[in-house]
């Protein structure tokens, strides 16, 4: 469509066939491979029913608010403050990055005022030889921070049509700039001399991240510099490959360490062990290939997939990685970041590679291992989860983990380091804005199957407006009703996940039939119409090694859950461990760090029967459709529980965790006794992945 009025407009100026052949020409040499299911523009999906409520409660909470009061968000020096916490200065472009999606998503007008205010100020303030920020010298001016600051400007132009252009002309004028200074040997990309800004090397390992707005900018508004925003995106991975930084060598079967010890030989660079560059690096050849199209790309990410689904996924989703990955010890855990990251890099990689198993993927993370970090308010958060959690409080080592303190399983401000406080609001908004697909022959897909509405208009010129409601509990049930609007006939799909069982229909009678990518094809009407969708499932359990297990219901992860008690005190700081000023907390008190233990008496060393599982309903349940509570993520909220034959053994601590189940011997204490199982994300004390042991059905 862009080709067309170019060449209109050469033509109404009398130019020759040539120039417009040489138009055509460079638009063909320059284009991109389009994805398989391409997402909607931001604002196209709104949230409804209980992911309404979760967007509303991190509105109201912690994200919603930082800009008020966090240093390093609400002093950013990106808005003419004072403070960044370290010289990379992506601390507010993090923020941005996150908040934006939330403000057009949910609609909400005092945060869509939060991230105009500091759009408006950064393009207020661009410097006149197009940087983009505060920084004034090569030593300190670093592109990595850029790339998070440019992923937020192409949703706000996408969702803001009075600010398209603008943005749009200051992130050409930067383009323009940054490819000047990567042909003077990756400058800003790789430290040189006295440079500061990123002398660990954590933008070396996120060079592809620079490729989506880049790739944005170039197939929307190309403005004849398509041959710079190549070369600029070319240059960046150039760059990363001069450093060491190469994710095609790491995603082999031959490269990727199966598990990671101080001992493990390693000949590669730190940066691919890092759980949220993984989390990122993810992209990175997917990346590449729209550029190229280069078949291998393609098959690499699958690779990938693969790789980290047998090493180093969690039971909730999840990289298990503090700072570097390990193994696959529970009690290891995860940085919550790696979460909020996994969720966008699956929600990619399945726009372009389908693979059911990578959508519930998305899901699997989106509904356990990311909410289980956050509190069901909204304003504490961990820094590390484990999967093998029975307190969460200040541990007495932090022997357990790599480059993590030991307050890191506290749920609060910053119990660590501050990324994960200004990057984890992306996750939901980002979610929400990926659930909803065009697909290649002109329809719609609903890919995450959470309660949200989409309008867009379909087919080559957009004229078949359509508007779908997906009304569901899902997770929490496992009904969809859809509502649908349309202007002329359109196809529909449904994902269906692969733990749904053959008992699952259409309408209430029609088996479903997916596709490689498990889609479920709907031929649509035009005008109003309606279909449902009955997902069947059964408590299923996932097998570990030494004996052990795990045990999920639908797309939730289910955990023991333990009964506790909180202690709450003001916020420190991550570095000194001391009280944060006031001025950097939450003036009416709801920043504080918690501390969470069990009640006295509280069993949480079991070992369980997977061949024994009841599933409890409450009257909360319905048919799947009903209302649930509010906060959902909270203990005793999900309206489905299971009950889990047990028996109490003798399970050793180890640096003030449990130890890694099935490298002890388990000996049971006592009779067998029913135990209560929620889903993982409402219990914030847990036990996911257990010994197996026989017991008597009595």
């Amino acid at each position: 469509m862009m080709l067309s009025r170019v060449s209109v407009a050469l033509a109404a100026l009398g130019l020759s066939q040539d120039v417009l052949s040489a138009a055509s020409s460079d638009n063909n040499k320059y284009s991109l491979v389009q994805p398989l299911y391409k997402p909607l523009d931001l604002g196209s999906i709104k949230p409804l029913g209980w992911f309404k409520d979760q967007l509303q409660l991190e509105a109201d909470g912690l994200g919603g608010n930082l800009f008020d009061f966090y240093r390093f968000v609400h002093d950013s020096r990106y808005i003419g403050g004072s403070t960044e916490y370290s010289a990379l200065d992506e601390a507010s472009p993090y923020w941005f990055n996150g908040l934006v999606p939330l403000a057009f998503g949910l609609g909400d007008e005092r945060i869509r005022s939060q991230v105009q205010y500091y759009l408006d100020y950064v393009l207020d303030h661009q410097q006149e030889d197009g940087w983009l920020g505060f920084e004034t010298t090569q030593a300190s001016r670093g592109l990595w921070a850029r790339c998070l600051l440019l992923l937020g400007m192409i949703q706000y132009a996408e969702a803001d049509p009075m600010r398209t252009e603008r943005i749009v002309d200051a992130m050409h004028r930067y383009t323009v700039l940054a490819h000047s200074m990567l042909k003077n040997n990756y400058t800003g990309l790789l430290v040189h001399g006295n440079d500061t800004f990123d002398t660990a090397g954590f933008g070396v390992g996120r060079t592809h991240e620079m490729h989506i707005p880049m790739q944005w900018l170039l197939e929307r508004y190309p403005r004849n510099n398509s041959e710079i925003l190549w070369e600029t995106m070319q240059m960046m991975i150039d760059g990363g490959v001069v450093w060491g930084a190469d994710w095609r060598t790491f995603w082999t079967e031959e490269n990727y360490p199966k598990i990671y010890y101080e001992t493990t030989p390693y000949n590669l660079s730190w940066v691919f062990i890092h759980g949220v560059n993984m989390a990122e690096g993810l992209r990175y050849p997917l990346s590449l290939y729209r550029n190229t199209n280069d078949s291998s790309l393609k098959s690499q990410s699958r690779l990938a997939v693969d790789l980290l689904a047998k090493y180093h996924r969690s039971l909730a989703g999840t990289i298990i990685a503090d700072e570097y990955i390990s193994d696959l010890n529970p009690s290891r855990g995860a940085e919550l970041c790696i979460a909020a990251e996994v969720m966008f890099s699956s929600a990619y990689l399945y726009q372009y590679l389908g693979g059911n198993d990578v959508a519930d993927w998305a899901e699997q993370t989106a509904f356990n291992a990311f909410p289980v970090s956050v509190t069901p308010d909204w304003w504490s958060h961990q820094y590390v989860q484990q999967e093998n959690q029975p307190w969460s409080r200040n541990l007495s080592t932090n022997d357990l983990w790599w480059d993590v303190n030991s307050y890191a399983n506290v749920f609060g401000l910053e119990p660590n380091y501050p990324c994960c406080t200004v990057n984890h609001p992306q996750a939901y908004p980002k979610f929400l804005a990926n659930s909803f697909v065009s697909t290649e022959d002109g329809g719609l897909a609903h890919v995450f199957l959470i309660p949200s509405s989409a309008s867009t208009g379909l087919g080559p010129d957009g004229s078949n407006i359509v508007l779908i409601n997906a009304n569901t509990t899902y997770p929490f049930g496992h009904n969809i009703t859809y509502s649908i609007s349309a202007t002329v006939s359109f196809t529909f799909y449904v994902r269906i996940p692969e733990w749904a069982e053959k008992a699952s229909t259409i309408n209430g009678q029609i088996p479903v039939s997916p596709n490689d990518s498990g889609l479920q094809k709907v031929d649509v009407p035009a005008g109003k119409s309606s279909l449902s969708v009955e997902l069947a499932a059964s408590p299923r359990v996932t097998h570990r090694a030494n004996n052990t297990a795990a045990i999920y219901y639908g797309p939730l992860l289910y955990a023991l859950a333990i009964e506790h008690d909180i202690t709450s005190h003001e916020p420190i700081n991550y570095r000194s461990q001391q009280p944060l000023p006031a001025n950097t907390t939450d003036p009416l008190g709801r920043t504080q760090d918690f501390q969470l233990t069990p009640k006295n008496g509280t069993i949480w060393n079991i070992a369980i029967d997977p061949q024994q599982i009841e599933i409890v309903k409450t009257n909360k349940s319905n048919s799947g459709l009903g209302e649930l509570d509010n906060p959902i993520w909270d203990l005793g909220a999900p309206p489905v529980e299971l009950r889990v034959k047990a028996v109490e053994i003798d399970w050793p601590v180890v640096r003030d965790s449990p130890a890694d189940p099935g490298t002890f011997e388990v000996t049971r204490k006592g009779e067998p006794f029913w135990t209560r199982f929620v889903p993982y994300g409402s219990s914030k004390l847990h036990m996911a992945l257990l010994p197996v042991m026989g017991l008597d059905d009595a």
